[in-house]
């Protein structure tokens, strides 16, 4: 089986409130790449993955005007995938969803949404989590401006797992104006995201102790070692999220950053900083299993245009990768 996570940026602007493909020459939100020239890049990346399950995150918009699942579907539609059928959580309000487009010949999959909204360990995602932020013996209320997406799947064969789809906070300072505020935002930012963290962990570690196969897959917006404020805190988000003691998650390409120190780590996203005329990678997408999955001979593989060397060799691959969107897609093989 095939299971892939990939963030598509702005997906949604390709979409027309009908949820059918603007196959155009106007520009698409992203830099310098129209509409179709992006639309035909994600095809091509899709035909060639040929995933059973997609977790799609920065999915097109769900509102009264919009759906995510008429435009996933239709875009499946348009290249003939087999992945062809879509499963949204809860909505949110941000332009991107996150969603599951998979192969019904190959799996189900159900929004099953786990928690109570006003519980004091775990609440349901779409709910409020309750932790002291700044230390000054006071309660925060910590919400997820993308509730983490939690479905039951059951495979062909009669396996049950559990998958959720993550999209954490980005720590980006967005609208600071000056060297202090970009400090106190970046702070403030990190110490919401470790706690969608935790609030996270808690789910994972409930599903563990269960018993219960899962996938933890997207973006968690962070990794060891990007950025300056990290030693403040001690652990990222993904040390967090793949937990302290076992049971543990586990990613490849997560324990390599958590080693590097001389060595590049792996990366799933290119970034151009336009102030420094330079592009910046970072690892910010996983796949992340349970113990249980580890025996069944997992794969992974990030399809990065530059550093696989299949993806490099291809250059219509290669250049729809690019073209495609600022992150690649990160690709799980596994024996159920």
């Amino acid at each position: 089986m095939r299971i892939a996570a990939y963030n598509i940026e702005w997906f949604d602007a390709l979409f027309d409130d009908r949820g059918q493909l603007l196959m155009d020459d106007n520009w698409s939100a992203r830099r310098d790449v129209t509409r179709a020239q992006q639309i035909e890049a994600l095809g091509l990346v899709f035909t060639a993955i040929d995933a059973d399950a997609v977790m799609v995150i920065e999915a097109p918009d769900t509102n009264s005007r919009r759906s995510t699942i008429h435009a996933l579907q239709a875009f499946a539609e348009a290249f003939s995938l087999r992945a062809r059928r879509a499963v949204i959580g809860f909505p949110n309000q941000t332009q991107q969803e996150i969603a599951l487009l998979y192969d019904p010949d190959v799996m189900t999959a159900e929004h099953s949404p786990q928690g109570l909204v006003d519980a004091r360990h775990a609440p349901r995602f779409d709910g409020r989590f309750r932790i002291d932020l700044d230390i000054d013996a006071t309660e925060d209320e910590i919400v997820y401006s993308k509730p983490p997406l939690e479905l039951a799947v059951t495979l062909a064969t009669g396996r049950a797992l559990r998958m959720i789809g993550v999209h954490l906070k980005s720590k980006a300072p967005h609208g600071a104006i000056n060297r202090d505020e970009v400090m106190r935002l970046s702070i403030a930012n990190r110490r919401k995201q470790l706690a969608q963290a935790i609030w996270l962990r808690q789910r994972i570690a409930q599903h563990l102790a269960e018993g219960e196969s899962l996938i933890l897959l997207g973006d968690l917006n962070d990794g060891p070692g990007l950025d300056e404020y990290e030693h403040l805190f001690g652990r990222s988000s993904v040390e967090i999220v793949m937990g302290a003691e076992e049971p543990r998650l586990y990613d490849p390409h997560a324990e390599t950053a958590l080693r590097s120190k001389l060595t590049a780590p792996p990366s799933s996203a290119r970034f151009y900083i336009k102030p420094e005329k330079r592009f910046l990678q970072a690892l910010l997408d996983y796949i992340m299993i349970s113990p249980d999955l580890r025996a069944h001979n997992p794969r992974w593989r990030i399809w990065h245009p530059f550093d696989d060397p299949e993806c490099w060799g291809r250059a219509e691959l290669r250049d729809a990768l690019i073209a495609a969107s600022d992150h690649f897609p990160v690709v799980l093989d596994i024996d159920i």
